[in-house]
């Protein structure tokens, strides 16, 4: 595994002698605008492994990219190999649609110490969700980024991620999500400790998340790549592509229902993602990502 092979694969030329602030954001932000966020080989009849070289070598060499214990687990490497202080860290997904965190844990993020401040870096949520930019890691203070303010809320040492959501304007609203999801002010993203994880921790979610029948990543094929100023994504057979902050606290939002024979061309286009085996699209969950 090389760093120089890597800042090639996402476009990064910029410095990187020094590990500040400056760096990790910009090193951050080229990652999440080259490595899409998908779950893409669950419905190509591939597995995936929790193994950084496996990672390395899907993500870097092949160009593809991964969810968040693949592209986690790969800018953890990143970091540490600059000389950054990394901590692998456990969150619960908010799940919308049961107004509730789950039991166990089935989210990976990174805590980052640097010049006496503490900071969580996660380039593995996708979609409208994707943080921009590490965040401070602080409470009740509103951040705002391009995708939108996002704030952290800590209660009995349990850390609790927010967006506060801008209106849509969406121009083709017959193919949108439901009206109340459209209409949400706030969304609750994940909760957090900060205690510190081995990825051997992940292990058993990360075989879970890819074959239970009732996981988002099972039932719904899903790739997303952040934009110079806004997302694409690709669930299923719906491609959605946002412009945030279009007007004043408004996001521009269309959206295209493709055909079987769309898919792969689309995935080259807008993604840059080849696939090896053939894509079976799924879209059978009604969980919003938006």
């Amino acid at each position: 595994m090389d760093i120089k092979e890597y800042f090639a694969r996402i476009s990064y030329r910029g410095s990187h002698n020094k590990p500040d602030l400056a760096t990790m954001s910009d090193i951050f932000l080229h990652h999440i605008q080259a490595v899409p966020f998908e779950n893409l080989s669950i419905h190509c009849g591939e597995s995936i492994e929790l193994n950084l070289e496996a990672t390395y070598n899907k993500i870097v060499r092949k160009k593809r990219g991964g969810w968040c214990m693949e592209n986690n687990y790969l800018l953890s490497w990143v970091l540490k190999t600059l000389g950054y202080d990394v901590t692998l860290l456990g969150a619960k997904v908010f799940v919308s649609e049961l107004d509730a965190y789950p039991e166990e844990m089935d989210h990976l993020l990174l805590q980052v110490e640097l010049d006496g401040k503490s900071y969580i870096v996660d380039g593995g949520f996708g979609m409208a969700y994707q943080l921009w930019q590490p965040m401070e890691l602080i409470s009740g203070i509103d951040q705002p980024q391009t995708p939108g303010v996002f704030r952290f809320q800590e209660e009995s040492g349990t850390w609790y991620l927010e967006k506060v959501k801008r209106k849509q304007l969406v121009l083709n609203p017959s193919t949108s999500t439901s009206q109340n999801v459209e209409n949400e002010v706030c969304r609750r993203i994940y909760l957090f400790t900060l205690q510190p994880r081995d990825i051997e921790e992940f292990r058993g979610c990360n075989a879970h998340l890819q074959t239970a029948p009732d996981s988002l990543f099972v039932t719904k094929s899903i790739c997303s790549l952040q934009t110079a100023d806004g997302i694409r994504a690709l669930v299923g057979w719906k491609l959605t592509e946002m412009k945030y902050n279009y007007r004043d606290n408004m996001d521009l939002v269309e959206i295209r229902i493709l055909a079987d024979e769309e898919i792969d061309k689309t995935l080259k286009e807008k993604f840059n993602v080849t696939l090896d085996k053939k894509l079976v699209p799924v879209n059978t969950s009604r969980l919003s990502l938006f």
